[in-house]
Parts: C-alpha cells; structure tokens; sequence
C-alpha cells in the first residue's frame, strides 16, 4: 500500500489504489437505499433525483458524533438505524483487484473467482511510450512509470479515466465512477528504507523549483486531466511537515489550486507516525486535529477513530472538520452507486467472472510485454534467432523458470503464466535448462554444471536480473550492480558458450550492466522489467523474431558511482562546485550505462523535422506589468498570468517524419524533446515534451503531429517555484 522509490535515481511516485466499493462484512445488503425498505426509501439521502451535494448534507446531518467518528477509518462499519451498511475503503487493486496474504481487508480469489490478468508492471509498460497499452498497476518503484514528469503525468490521466469509467479520450459518464482512482503518494515521497533512514520519519528537502517542475506536475495531471476522486498523502516530511498535516499541500494546492474534488486518505498508519515517530505533535489529540484541519479526510489505521472525541472534547477539532471530511467520503460512495439501491439494477452492476480472464485480456497483457521490452545490445545482429537453424538451445538462470518474478510485488493469481523456459521450449525442440544457482544472489552458484550445459548448445540464453528479494517495499537498494556472484556467473557462462550469448534482465529498476555491455562473449541484452503472466512468450517471441522490439528506457541507467549520492538529497539540479551531479535525463551531468529512451529495434529508422510556418510564438499578457526582470536582466512571464485561454491560442503543430529502414514491420515510439539555446538558473538541458508511438511496414514513412503548447511545453520553473516563460524581447518567447 506504500510507495517504494528504487534506490539510486529518483521516481515520481504516482500510483493508484481503486476503491472498488469492497463491503465490509455485514447482514445487511452491501448497498443503501433499498427500494424495498420502508425504511431508508423517503430519507432525502436516497432519492437520486436530489444532486449529491444535498443528499451527502442530509445523511451527515442525521448522524451521532460517535457515528461521525467512526466513518472516518478505512474499515467503516454499519450504522444500521439508517440501513448504511460498512464500508471497506482498502483493497488492493494490482492488474485489477487482488488478495494479498499481509492484508486482512479486501478481495479474496476463494471464490468464483480465483484469477486476474497479469499484466507488467508499469516501469515495463511505460516503456512502450504508448498511452493506450497503459495498464491498472501500481505499487513500488518497478511500478512506477519512470522518472519523467511528463510521461508519469500522462500515465496518471490514462489509468484513472480508464479506472474511473470514462473514455480513453476522456468522455464523461457524469457524476457516476465504475471505480475510485487515488493518485499517491502525495508527495516527494522518495525513499523508503535507506541506511537506518526509513519513509516514516524521512524529511525531504525540496525546493520550490523541484517541486513546481518535477514533483507537483504528475499530481496536477492526475488531479486536472485525470479526475481523479482520491488523494494518498505520503508518510514522509516535506520541509518540514507531514504530507497529511500539511494545509497547504492538501487544501491550498490539490483542493484550492488545482480544483481537486474527492477523498483525500492517509497512508496505513500515517496520522499516527506524526505524534509517535516524528514527533510534529506532541499528542495523539494534536495529530488528530492536523490532519483534519489540514483538510484529511479518511485514515487508514485507527487513530481517528481512537482520538478524535477526545480531540474534539479538548476544542482541538472543531466538529465542522469532521462534517467536512464525512461529506467528500459519503460523496464519493454515491458516486460509486452504493447510494442508489441494488447494484445489479445500475450501471456497472452486472460486471461478473465472465470479465475476468478473457482471452481479450491475456492478449493484451501479451502485447504489452512485447512492446515494452527493451533491446540494450545486439551486436552484428546477432537477434533474432533464426527458427530453423537453432538446433540446441541452453536456457540458464534463476529467473528462466520463475512465474513468481514476473509479477513482481503486489501481485494477485494470474490467469496463467508463462515463464521464459516455457516460451523458449515452445520454439526450439532441444532445448536444456539449469538454474544456475537456488536464488538470484547466487549464494550457492553450480557455475560447473551450467557451463556444461551451455557447452553442449547451440545458443544460450541467460535469464537473470533480480526479484523481491533485492527490490520490494521497505528495502531500499544499496548499489546498482547485480549480485556478485550472479555477475561472475553469467561472465564464466559467457566465456564457455561456443557462440555470443544472449543476456536477459528481469529487474524492476535500473542496474549497471557496463560488464556485459562491454563483454563481447555477449551478444544481445534485453530488459523486461517485471512483464507479467505473459512475459516468457513474449521475449521468446523477440529473440526468435516473431516481434520487433521497440521499448525504450523510462528511466536513467546509471553507473555504480552513482551510489556516492544519498538517496536523502532530493535536489533535481547539479551543484558542480561540491561535484553533485544532478539525477534524471534533465539535468543529471554524470556518466550513464543507458540514456533515458535508448532502446533498440531489429529495424533502422530516421527522422525529420518538417519545416513549421511558425518559428516565434508571441505572448500577449495581460500587463506589461507582469514581465519580470531578475538580476541577470532576463526577462519572463509567469504562466499563471497569461490566461488559459491565450495559452490555448499559441498552441503550435511539430511535424515529425519517421522511416522504417529495416526489413521488419516495427512498432517504434517517437520522443520529441525540446532544447533551451540558453542554460542556466535551473533549465533542463533537455525535455520530452510529447512522444508517440507508430506502427510502420518495412520501408513505410509515416508523419506524425505534435500539439506543443507554449505555456505548458515550453516554460520553465523559476527558484520561487512559478512556472515561467523566459524571454529575451517583450512578450516573445
């Protein structure tokens, strides 16, 4: 239920939990407003016809202080006089929604239903830079979208408009939500456990700069474009202050600034770390009031239903607050129709089993593990394999045959699973399997016996890389190369191959690989994340050509020096005079194994800029007033002054020319990064303001548009934290 940032780069942690409406045990019906009821059908609260606003004011009203209090917990029980029934607000919702064996609450698979589709974990189909393929996983750091704000943002819209019930492209079912999306952890929530510093005590240091261009911007497009009716803040300090008792975090900027209309929810056990561990309040009645006057709605744990009488009792909390909180909760369950009578009478009430495990489903997690691998190496071409003249083949390694790595965390059953021993068998006829070691850390590596067996082979693939016990929530990575013996194993295999070996990364994050980059006894290395129940079929389906990789790295590969910087330091920017590099492809100036969006086809393509009439965008403002000179008599504009409406007037088309040069059809992304002709105070050397991704036959061109808009593409965070566009003549930019 938390977010894990993995060690050593920084994430922008947006993730989802889907309040699905998951009922508590009880006798009465797990919904409101039964027609049949005498009782509850003439109460104002029950009629439809009424907007919400007025029926949440009516069913508030009517309920005792203890009553009160004891709604603002995850685990909300019945209030049966008014036939509401309990209300579980937590449960997992991975590749749907998923039991997991250290959580008592939520769905259960010893039912009808006993799977779900397994899809890859986010960092993987992120890779695929193709917004429709973007799946409902969250979770830790390997579930995470990368560390780009643009594309994290863009993840967020898609999954909470497909979680939520709208359209991919953003059609409106009104009020209604087929399920409650939750953006988190809110916010510059980025370590979890790390040389004796863990999540709940950790204060992070984050400059107005950072936070306005890297931290905020996923959360405003969650929040903005996305809709979402949920808010997780985080555990951690933020200057300061705890997320879930900061005002101006949850009321000033989500709800104030950013229009936000929903729940906003702590993480498990976050009110009370704020008396007991960080010691903000000095009593559990202070932590309390924090968070409600903070604008907290629901706790996750029980400190509110433990403290807030007594809070209230002490005049901490005035009784309002409570109202307050209870009317976005209550909002939120009638929106998800739990108000409205029998569910099987409404919208979404008729979803059942025959949804769940479709081949529909399992296709598409299929293609979005093939689209989301990513080829780091393939020297002289050495992949695909050829069908037909691969006799033998060795497949080694301690993640070859395991279902369970390619879930990775948080994982519910999968439909099925197919492992990459099982999807390379169904290729090649002959093909010989050995471990290599019991575990990925190689503890007790049989190198002898997996050497032999490479020897007698044709081609080898070694299929290695990490799993939870290396990356999970609450263990932090302390360095960034694979396990040492795991690395001596994979190069003593190398060695005695008769032919270039084929290395294959399963790894949530990013490793430094320079040793097999380097080594020519390998010969192809691809990265497959965490691919899910169809993630052996789809990279037996790359290495023998069926499908044409075209993921590309969401995320920074840096070398092990890098592990020289504290994962403590949030800062985005380089400070050259004390040798801080800076972190992401933004503004990091240090040595890389693999660039943010390397990746590799089995296809060459070229691009083109096609001439724009439009070389200049001119600004009006609202005010001479408005353009601002600093020291350095660089001139600029704050966004927020210049008016949506003019912003949406300078929007301005890109025109991209893209060629498949090879003799495969592909599926390729196109990134489209803007450069500012001049640096300094703070500006990235480089950012990706669109990408798409384009089906192309070999030999096809194809063009593509790109919509930039100034304002939102173009501007820069200045050190006060105001999204700013920089110009060198009045009202040009």
């Amino acid at each position: 239920m938390k977010l894990q940032k993995l060690s050593l780069f920084t994430l922008f942690h947006i993730a989802f939990l889907l309040q699905l409406g998951v009922l508590a045990y009880s006798a009465q019906p797990p919904f409101s407003c039964d027609a049949s009821d005498p009782l509850t059908k003439s109460y104002p609260f029950c009629k439809t016809t009424l907007p919400i606003t007025q029926r949440v004011q009516d069913l508030v009203s009517r309920l005792t202080l203890d009553e009160k209090i004891s709604q603002l917990v995850n685990t909300a029980p019945a209030i049966p006089r008014l036939g509401i029934p309990a209300y579980q607000w937590w449960s997992e919702a991975l590749h749907g929604v998923a039991f997991l064996t250290d959580v008592t609450t939520g769905i259960f698979f010893n039912g009808t239903i006993q799977s779900a589709t397994s899809f890859p974990q986010v960092i993987l189909t992120a890779a695929t830079f193709d917004v429709h393929l973007w799946d409902p996983r969250w979770g830790r750091g390997q579930e995470t979208p990368g560390e780009d704000p643009l594309v994290t943002g863009k993840y967020a819209v898609a999954f909470v408009r497909g979680v939520q019930g709208d359209s991919f492209e953003g059609g409106k079912l009104g009020e209604n939500l087929r399920a409650s999306a939750c953006c988190k952890h809110f916010t510059a929530y980025d370590l979890d456990n790390w040389k004796g510093v863990n999540r709940f005590v950790f204060n992070a240091k984050v400059s107005l700069q950072d936070l306005a261009d890297t931290y905020q911007p996923p959360f405003q497009s969650c929040i903005q474009q996305g809709k979402a009716s949920g808010i997780m803040c985080a555990y951690n300090r933020v200057n300061g202050v705890p997320n879930c008792a900061d005002y101006n975090l949850l009321s000033k900027t989500a709800r104030g600034q950013w229009g936000f209309n929903g729940y906003i929810t702590s993480d498990c056990d976050a009110v009370s770390i704020i008396h007991e561990n960080q010691g903000y309040a000095k009593l559990p009645e202070d932590a309390v009031a924090d968070v409600l006057k903070a604008g907290m709605d629901v706790n996750c744990g029980n400190y509110l239903k433990n403290y807030t009488k007594s809070a209230v009792k002490k005049r901490k909390v005035p009784i309002s607050e409570i109202d307050r909180a209870l009317h976005n909760l209550f909002s939120v369950r009638m929106r998800l129709g739990l108000f409205n009578g029998n569910p099987t009478k409404q919208l979404f009430g008729n979803i059942g089993p025959d949804q769940v495990c479709s081949q529909e489903h399992q296709d598409l997690a299929l293609e979005a593990a093939r689209n989301g691998i990513v080829l780091l190496k393939n020297t002289n071409k050495l992949l695909p394999l050829s069908k037909t003249k691969t006799a033998s083949l060795a497949v080694i390694g301690p993640n070859a045959n395991s279902a369970k790595t390619l879930a990775g965390n948080y994982a519910g059953p999968p439909c099925k699973s197919i492992t990459p021993l099982q999807g390379l068998q169904s290729y090649v006829k002959d093909t010989r399997y050995h471990p290599g070691c019991s575990a990925v850390n190689c503890s007790s590596a049989l190198t002898a016996q997996a050497v032999k067996i490479a020897k007698g082979a044709d081609r080898v693939v070694l299929v290695m890389g990490l799993d939870l016990t290396q990356e999970r929530e609450d263990f932090d990575r302390v360095d960034l190369v694979l396990p040492p013996k795991q690395q001596k194993l994979i190069s003593s295999i190398a060695r005695a191959a008769k032919n270039p070996v084929i290395l294959v990364l399963l790894t949530g994050g990013p490793v430094d690989i320079t040793f097999a980059k380097n080594d020519q006894h390998i010969g192809s290395i691809l990265w497959a994340g965490y691919p899910g129940e169809a993630g052996g079929l789809a990279l037996a389906e790359i290495i023998f050509g069926d499908h044409n990789p075209g993921g590309r790295l969401p995320v920074t590969w840096y070398p092990q020096s890098f592990t020289k910087v504290p994962m403590t330091d949030m800062r985005m920017r380089p400070e050259p005079s004390s040798g801080y590099p800076g972190r992401t492809y933004r503004f990091y100036q240090g040595p890389k194994v693999f660039e943010f969006g390397y990746g590799l086809s089995y296809s060459n393509y070229s691009y083109d800029i096609l001439p724009s009439t439009q070389n200049k965008v001119y600004l009006n403002h609202r005010s001479s007033d408005q353009i601002v000179e600093n020291s350095n008599a660089v001139k600029y504009v704050p966004v927020s002054e210049i008016g949506k409406e003019l912003c949406d007037e300078r929007k301005f088309p890109v025109t991209v020319g893209v060629q498949n040069h090879g003799e495969m059809a592909g599926k390729h992304p196109v990134l489209l990064f803007v450069r500012q002709l001049k640096g300094g105070e703070g500006r990235p050397m480089k950012q990706l303001v669109g990408f798409q991704s384009v089906n192309l036959n070999a030999g096809e061109r194809a063009e593509i548009e790109f919509e930039l808009s100034p304002c939102e593409h173009l501007s820069r965070a200045n050190e006060d934290g105001l999204m700013v566009t920089y110009q060198t003549t009045k009202g040009t930019m």
